[in-house]
């Protein structure tokens, strides 16, 4: 794996020296857009608006409008606005993982330490997994701040991007029951069958199946086969049968585990 960042943890006065690394990887096709008349690839090109050429990488800078003109930005500008956010993840804060809501969540990437960083790295590791705590953080990667959750995952540090609250859609928006009640036999029906379905969660059981599916279906077209697509429809119950829906679901669960 190649580092997208390399910089340092400040951890109060400790300075362990780093670098990031992508933890994730898509699972996603690789499917091309084509033309539909003679299937050739379509290009992308970053073109100039007046003249309607095509400008390479190279050629391209960032800019900021102010009273109808560009301020050009480099790499140097960016560092210099604030050296220290861009290179280093600075801790601020300790929290309990649980304390932060999943919608915060974003990218995760796994951080390596430099060779003179070891020591610091696993005291770090360790106090984490010791406390059951988790380093709130900011960073600055690509000429943008980001916010961050340090934890330890067995063996090795991962940073969580997360993102600022300002960023997340107040739920309110939504059309939500609000006097809807519930029956205790239900209520007491659905605990019985969240208990009978619950398990030791274990990532590996879980598999991309689309995907397979999507591919199977590619083979046989690839073949000359017909494709037909099955119909399917969103089944709006009625909430007199909840407690028949309830019960059938555990007579089916019991079913299996005969």
């Amino acid at each position: 794996m190649r580092p997208i960042w390399t910089g340092a943890i400040g951890f109060g006065l400790v300075n362990i020296p780093v670098k990031l690394y992508s933890a994730t990887q898509s699972s996603n096709l690789s499917l091309d857009m084509l033309d539909k008349k003679d299937h050739s690839n379509i290009r992308f090109l970053r073109v100039n608006e007046k003249t309607g050429k095509e400008v390479t990488w190279e050629n391209i800078v960032k800019g900021y409008k102010m009273d109808s003109k560009y301020v050009l930005l480099d790499d140097k500008d960016f560092e210099a606005a604030s050296a220290k956010k861009t290179k280093t993840i600075e801790i601020s804060d300790f929290v309990k993982a649980d304390e932060i809501s999943s919608i915060y969540y974003e990218t995760p990437y796994y951080i390596e330490p430099d060779k003179s960083g070891t020591r610091a790295y696993e005291l770090l590791r360790q106090g984490l997994t010791k406390t059951g705590k988790v380093g709130i953080a900011t960073f600055v990667m690509r000429s943008k701040e980001s916010l961050a959750v340090l934890r330890a995952d067995k063996d090795v540090l991962v940073l969580n991007r997360i993102r600022f609250e300002e960023e997340i859609r107040d739920h309110n928006e939504l059309t939500l029951p609000e006097k809807t009640t519930v029956k205790p036999a239900e209520l007491q029906m659905a605990v019985s069958l969240i208990n009978q379905l619950s398990g030791k969660f274990d990532i590996s059981q879980y598999k991309d199946t689309y995907k397979d599916e999507l591919l199977k279906l590619i083979h046989a077209k690839a073949k000359g086969q017909k494709i037909k697509a099955p119909e399917m429809k969103v089944v709006h119950s009625k909430t007199k049968d909840l407690m028949s829906q309830l019960k059938a679901s555990l007579d089916v669960k019991r079913k299996k585990a005969s």
